[in-house]
């Protein structure tokens, strides 16, 4: 990508995009080959020993220097993390936050069912998720640096969505940390949920 087309922070015109009420992003690896699959067997074939190793990964993609108060989950609605019987986010959050010496907050619920985000465009995908999370437990949250975890980076729609709610509640930053980010500059959005599962 030609470097003129960069802002003076450095994003390009599909970060700019997708950076929405977050602060900053940061990501393990690429979503393709190897980690696509470890993802797809955690999370679509729940192999929950994968938790581990897949915490150590995105442990590690968390800059030194970036100073976090509380680690928040992004949340699954309450039907579908009971079909799934785990919530892929909330085990990674207990990994980093293990790994930061922070606690663990469930600053976020899940109010709306959403049809699944893949498949969807963009646009499509923010208005999948307006009004679909709302802040919990604010007093934990209030003035707090939150580090808000997820599996996959893809237009940064939910991840915007929540970070919303987490500053309406009074947070003071909210930095994105995922195990893999899509590269939307060469691909195409994908279908995450390869088993025609629930997602």
């Amino acid at each position: 990508m030609d470097a003129s087309s960069l802002d003076e922070a450095g994003r390009c015109a599909v970060c700019r995009e997708c950076a929405r009420g977050f602060d900053a992003a940061y990501s393990f690896g690429a979503y393709d080959s190897r980690l696509r699959e470890l993802i797809h067997l955690f999370k679509y074939r729940r192999m929950i020993a994968l938790a581990r190793p897949l915490g150590r990964m995105i442990a590690s993609a968390l800059p030194i220097d970036e100073v976090v108060d509380v680690v928040v989950p992004v949340p699954m609605h309450w039907t579908r993390q009971w079909s799934r019987g785990f919530n892929q986010a909330e085990r990674l959050a207990r990994k980093v936050a293990r790994a930061r010496r922070v606690p663990v907050v469930a600053g976020l619920a899940r109010v709306q069912r959403t049809p699944p985000q893949a498949g969807l465009t963009h646009t499509e995908r923010q208005r999948n998720m307006e009004s679909v999370f709302v802040a919990r437990h604010a007093k934990r949250l209030a003035g707090r640096r939150v580090l808000l975890i997820d599996d996959v980076f893809t237009t940064g729609a939910t991840a915007g969505a929540c970070a919303v709610a987490l500053k309406q509640a009074g947070a003071r930053s909210v930095v994105l940390l995922t195990l893999a980010r899509v590269d939307r500059r060469h691909t195409d959005i994908p279908n995450e949920n390869p088993t025609g599962a629930p997602g």
